[in-house]
């Protein structure tokens, strides 16, 4: 093979290295995802068999736990481009990694005593909304169980990103479907009163989301301080030392990730309270077509954790070529992959419908075509959140997350709210419109974020990388 040759074929090999490393990283992590959407739906099925109101006032509670437990989600996922850079800087960085997740643990402690006062509270604050008072209770019934599942969760999340950072998830993995198994298994025990155990009802499945959440942190605790490769970083040595600098750097990271997550769910909230002024049949349909969308939105998820590793990694070498192939490579999978999710819903949505409502019942006629016509637009929108999600990502690995918040807020609540309330309600489109708004505001979050990745791709070379 001639010199030429050789160069030649040498970045076409770089690109393949880094299509099989980004695809070997992103899949545990997509699994740990549905994984983790698993034990939600568990919950979900289990309260449903103790009735319409607890199920109802187990929505409540859940809604209402989910709200602050995002926001403290995006503040510990700043941990994982914090150590991919530190990683990259120095490959066998041991001091740097353990501060970092030592810090991230303690901002897991700060932030998880806010939420739990207000949580303990969350019987008052649907009241005070508006709810109904039996459901309110109940509901405060299952978040004063539920409350204490905070913690583990967001120590699982530092531990996860750790072992992400260093390119080994599969960890995560089992742990997670060893958790959807117990989970289930606790609820069975404790919602309704097997083995010898009173029956909790809508208190025993909260209590098993705090066994699970503890099991799963525990698990993974076991894992760094047992296995060879993550042992002699030694994690959870001398925990009471401070690194200020650190711990504000993470806040400084963390703020606007919290920030986006916030923006994103509330919009997808707002979409469904939108629906339900419609009516019924509307939201049903909306809740079918959101449901079938946010399974197959795990995989550009789980690029987008992979993503912000592998540029990490390069970002810290201070390798501008590397940052640019590890970024291309990931929204190239995941926009390819929502492309073709969403011919899917365009050639068989009633085949996708029928895993949620039964096709053959007549009075469930309208749902089925209201459902159909938002698929149409759902494979639209699939693609565009595929692409604001890797997106995302390939920023978060540069540490730039401030700007893209921005860019959030202007897309979800600027553009995309505003529109499908315009279209439904003044032009008359109805759940249609809502759909419409909800795929241009993803639309114009992923231009965004694509443009400035692009911007920031165009002047890697003078970047001053890992400093």
């Amino acid at each position: 093979m001639s010199a030429i040759e050789a160069g030649a074929r040498a970045p076409e090999n770089l690109w393949r290295q880094e299509i099989r490393a980004t695809i070997a990283l992103a899949w545990p992590m997509v699994l740990t995802n549905l994984g983790q959407t698993a034990m939600t739906a568990t919950d979900v099925m289990m309260m449903g068999r103790l009735g319409p109101d607890t199920l109802a006032a187990g929505a409540l509670g859940s809604n209402l736990y989910f709200m602050p437990l995002i926001f403290g989600l995006g503040l510990m996922l700043a941990t994982s481009p914090m150590m991919a850079t530190e990683l990259g800087r120095h490959r066998h960085s041991v001091r740097d990694l353990r501060r970092t997740v030592r810090q991230g643990l303690w901002l897991a402690i700060l932030i998880s005593i806010p939420i739990w006062i207000f949580l303990s509270h969350g019987e008052e604050v649907l009241l005070a909304m508006g709810q109904k008072p039996e459901l309110a209770h109940q509901a405060g019934i299952y978040l004063r169980w539920l409350q204490w599942a905070v913690l583990p969760f967001y120590g699982y999340i530092v531990l996860r990103s750790f072992i992400s950072a260093l390119e080994r998830p599969g960890w995560a993995l089992i742990i997670v479907f060893v958790a959807v198994a117990c989970n289930a298994f606790f609820n069975w025990v404790f919602m309704f009163g097997n083995l010898g155990v009173k029956p909790m009802g809508i208190a025993g499945s909260g209590l098993a989301t705090t066994l699970s959440s503890t099991l799963m942190f525990v698990g993974l605790a076991a894992v760094v301080m047992l296995e060879k490769k993550f042992r002699r970083y030694h994690l959870f040595g001398r925990f009471w030392r401070s690194d200020w600098p650190r711990f504000r750097g993470l806040l400084k990271l963390g703020l606007p990730i919290a920030g986006i997550l916030a923006f994103e769910v509330t919009i997808f909230n707002a979409a469904a309270l939108l629906m339900g002024l419609i009516d019924a049949d509307s939201l049903a349909a909306h809740a079918i077509a959101i449901q079938i969308a946010s399974i197959s939105f795990m995989v550009p998820l789980g690029l987008n954790q992979a993503v912000t590793v592998r540029v990490g990694l390069a970002h810290g070498a201070g390798n501008p070529e590397g940052v640019s192939r590890a970024g291309w490579t990931a929204f190239v999978i995941g926009v390819s992959f929502m492309a073709l999710m969403g011919l899917v819903m365009v050639l068989w949505p009633h085949a996708l419908i029928s895993a949620f409502i039964d096709l053959a019942d007549p009075a469930n006629a309208r749902v089925i075509t209201l459902a159909v016509s938002f698929l149409m637009f759902a494979a639209l929108f699939q693609i565009f959140d595929g692409a604001q999600a890797v997106a995302a990502g390939m920023l978060r690995g540069l540490h730039d997350t401030k700007v893209p918040m921005i860019y959030a807020a202007i897309g979800y609540w600027g553009v995309g709210l505003p529109l499908g309330v315009l279209l439904a309600f003044h032009f008359g489109l109805n759940g249609v419109g809502i759909w419409i708004g909800l795929a241009s505001g993803l639309a114009v979050v992923a231009a965004l974020l694509l443009a400035r990745w692009l911007r920031r791709d165009r002047i890697a070379p003078a970047l001053s990388f890992g400093h």
